[in-house]
């Protein structure tokens, strides 16, 4: 018996997306959505609210991180770390979520999706001991950006969704991500 179609496939294509990423983030946002009454993952009630809060500010910074190694600090409901992952086949996605239930759902929706390259780990930030990676990810979260300066390599990016925080001592501000809506800060490790 087919699947049934996914209420979120119209607002992905109203933002342009095709193919394997919008069937992708279609299946991401049905788990979402299936996940979301038991864990409290997202504010966002119908499909086109969470494509608008979770997929679209992230479609948009989608060209930011450099190939490679990305790691998604708090990663929670998925956003921007696992729609990241879904949109860009060249990344090797770490989302660390200490949250067990959280967790849980980020393991599911990796899963669900059937993309390679996606860890998902209960780990807080200051627990990770695997390498730096050449783009960190946060949203949502205020952390001291100091203590995020271990996860990324030298001259890697730091992207942080949501907020314009003060530049901290080993980071150097950019102009890219300013053109983008939303607030998308984009600092370099020195």
């Amino acid at each position: 018996m087919p699947l049934p179609a996914s209420e979120h496939r119209g607002p992905l294509e109203a933002l342009g997306l095709r193919g394997q990423a919008l069937e992708r983030l279609a299946v991401y946002l049905d788990t979402l959505a299936a996940w979301s009454p038991r864990v409290n993952l997202t504010g966002a009630r119908g499909p086109a609210e969470r494509v608008h809060w979770l997929v679209a500010g992230v479609v948009a910074a989608a060209p930011l991180p450099q190939p490679g190694r990305l790691i998604d600090v708090g990663s929670g409901n998925g956003s921007p770390g696992l729609v990241l992952a879904l949109l860009r086949d060249d990344l090797e996605v770490t989302l660390l979520e200490p949250r067990s239930r959280r967790w849980a759902f980020l393991r599911e929706a990796a899963r669900a999706v059937g993309r390679r390259g996606i860890d998902v780990l209960r780990l807080r930030h200051d627990s990770y001991s695997g390498p730096p990676a050449e783009t960190v990810t946060l949203r949502g979260l205020a952390l001291p950006l100091v203590e995020l300066q271990p996860l990324v390599k030298p001259q890697g990016r730091l992207i942080l969704f949501g907020s314009r925080p003060d530049v901290a001592p080993g980071f150097v501000a950019t102009d890219e991500g300013k053109s983008l809506p939303g607030a998308v800060t984009v600092l370099r490790r020195a």
